[in-house]
């Protein structure tokens, strides 16, 4: 079976990245510029370090800020109101997932009006026209968002999160600058760098995986799990090596696919708005385990990647053991809590559960579930 494997277009890496955007817009005739956003990093003066670069270059801009960290519907269909009211013909997106995730939307919907209803675009849209040109810019390292074809939307009304996949959604720049990320508390540092952990690990046992990806996954965990201790004590180097890391990994899982930990995880932010890091990292070792039977011969290298001494001398079964340790310890490391105590209500697996095995990520699992299996893996949890 032939692999698929889609990639930005351009991407800039490392200190003072950011200043190629001006060049980069003005090189395909863009007047005016969407600038998507969050409140916060309006109020803190991120995006600022962006938009001083456009104002020098002399482009005229829009912000639009209007973003919850778990976006909705409803700041979809607004940020396509403030699009066109602003006649704008491009997108720099910068923040989190939550404003590239936005954008992406936005992007999508400009350019195929026929996907105006936002739920329409869940799963794998028939979209036919590319996004609006858009430039994407991480201030946290953990999405990768910026690479990837993938985006996340909240539904309020049914208290769940869809995913939509397509290949017109992708940034054709992405920006991964670290003086962006360098604002972020320990605490975003830690559940964001712990998400990319999430993302490289399971694409690397996901049903999907080719021998393309599996590069990418093992130098992303290799990368991550040097560098994300360093990065939430607030080291240079952390910083750069998570910046990096975790767009290796979206340039991993982005084309082969996640499982069940992203699968469950989903519903806890839409339910409780948990942040995603957290809860992908609360459940990671628990799918590790479950998901042993079927992948757990692919997690000795998991264990070498991440520095586990020994482990070329281990049984299977210690090399799959000491690989979770590994990833417990490092998710204890930066303060992630262990379990979902305090988090997860009993009258709401059941609805989680469902909301879980029915994500758009359920089907890439290595071992194949059902909604009894994931009540199970919920309630293991509590």
């Amino acid at each position: 079976m032939a692999s698929r494997i889609v990639l930005n277009n351009i991407s800039y890496h490392g200190k003072g990245a950011i200043e190629n955007i001006p060049a980069d817009l003005k090189a395909r005739g863009k007047k005016k510029v969407f600038v998507c956003t969050d409140a916060s990093l309006v109020k803190f003066g991120v995006s600022k370090k962006v938009t001083d670069l456009l104002d020098k270059a002399g482009i005229a801009y829009e912000v639009y800020s209007d973003i919850k960290p778990n976006p909705t519907i409803e700041n979809v269909q607004n940020g396509v109101a403030a699009f066109k009211k602003a006649q704008a013909d491009s997108i720099v997106a910068i923040g989190g997932g939550s404003a590239m995730d936005t954008a992406k939307a936005v992007g999508i919907i400009i350019n195929n009006p026929e996907f105006a209803d936002v739920r329409s675009l869940e799963g794998v849209a028939p979209t036919k026209a590319h996004a609006v040109f858009t430039i994407a810019v991480p201030t946290t390292a953990g999405t990768a968002a910026e690479v990837t074809i993938n985006y996340v939307i909240t539904d309020v009304e049914k208290k769940r999160k869809f995913v939509c996949v397509d290949t017109n959604d992708i940034p054709e720049i992405a920006v991964v600058d670290p003086d962006m990320m360098s604002s972020m508390p320990k605490g975003l540092t830690a559940s964001t760098g712990m998400d990319a952990l999430t993302h490289a690990i399971e694409g690397y046992i996901t049903k999907g995986h080719c021998e393309i990806s599996d590069m990418f996954h093992l130098k992303a965990i290799e990368l991550i799990s040097h560098s994300l201790r360093g990065a939430v004590a607030g080291t240079p180097e952390g910083r750069e090596g998570m910046a990096l890391g975790q767009y290796i990994a979206g340039m991993g899982f982005s084309n082969v696919g996640l499982g069940i930990v992203h699968s469950m995880a989903h519903g806890l932010s839409a339910l409780y708005d948990t942040p995603h890091g957290v809860a992908c990292a609360i459940i990671l070792p628990y799918g590790l385990e479950y998901n042993a039977p079927a992948a757990g011969l692919r997690y000795r290298a998991i264990g070498k990647a991440m520095g586990v001494e020994g482990i070329g001398d281990m049984t299977d079964d210690e090399a799959c053991r000491a690989t979770i340790d590994a990833v417990k310890k490092l998710s204890a490391d930066v303060g992630i809590p262990a379990d979902l105590k305090g988090i997860l209500k009993e009258e709401d697996v059941q609805f989680l559960s469902d909301s879980a095995f029915a994500d758009a990520c359920c089907p890439g699992n290595p071992r194949d579930t059902n909604v009894e299996e994931i009540k199970a893996l919920y309630r293991s949890m509590m």
